[in-house]
């Protein structure tokens, strides 16, 4: 898949993740000498953006659940993100991200200014969350496989769509991973982990049980 340039670098790490930009550059080829690969694309891409963005939709909501409401005001430490404005982080960006596809309309009932910073009520935050990531995946599901290869050259000389659901889905990666953080740092266990454990240690007492 082409690689973003210009517009959608400077939107993306800019207007999503403030801070980030300083140190990092858009990519670029690894090998430029090796030339373009002409292989016709095998890999459906569609499904997999689906399949990756239905599993943190369904994580990330248990997880917000697992989280005490008290505990939603919490940053590690100053001039980072809160609890509440980590998942309203995600949930702007579920609902930008595929607004800059040729296409997509834009909900009109979303608001991004002041978004992150505007309730910390843990009610509310899991509701939005929870229908930011089922626009974002209607989004997905509404394009049919060439679609992916849509140019938008609005976004940059060489941006496709693929390009935009790419960052959609790693930018979803990248909080997942930092919301376990922030619950482990609460004492708070994912519960698809405290599952699998309680389901572990259920056999493994099964398995002494019949040794006696």
């Amino acid at each position: 898949m082409k690689k973003i340039f210009g517009l959608l670098a400077v939107i993306f790490l800019f207007n999503l993740a403030p801070g980030f930009a300083a140190g990092n550059k858009a990519f670029g080829p690894a090998n430029p000498s090796a030339g373009e690969d002409k292989t016709p694309p095998s890999y459906d891409m569609k499904a997999q953006a689906l399949l990756d963005l239905q599993g943190m939709h369904k994580r990330m909501v248990e997880l917000a659940e697992a989280i005490p409401a008290d505990k939603y005001t919490w940053r590690p430490e100053a001039g980072t993100r809160s609890v509440s404005e980590l998942f309203l982080h995600v949930t702007a960006a579920n609902h930008n991200i595929p607004a800059m596809m040729t296409g997509v309309t834009a909900e009109e009932t979303f608001k991004a200014k002041g978004f992150e910073t505007s309730t910390t009520d843990k009610a509310k935050i899991i509701d939005e969350l929870d229908k930011s990531f089922v626009y974002a995946e209607a989004a997905i599901q509404s394009m049919s496989n060439a679609d992916f290869a849509r140019p938008e050259k609005k976004l940059g000389p060489e941006a496709n769509s693929g390009d935009v659901i790419y960052i959609l889905v790693t930018h979803n990666h990248e909080h997942f991973g930092q919301s376990i953080a922030y619950a482990r740092m609460n004492g708070v266990t994912p519960p698809w982990t405290a599952e699998a454990e309680k389901k572990a240690k259920e056999a493994k007492d099964g398995d002494a049980s019949k040794q006696k």
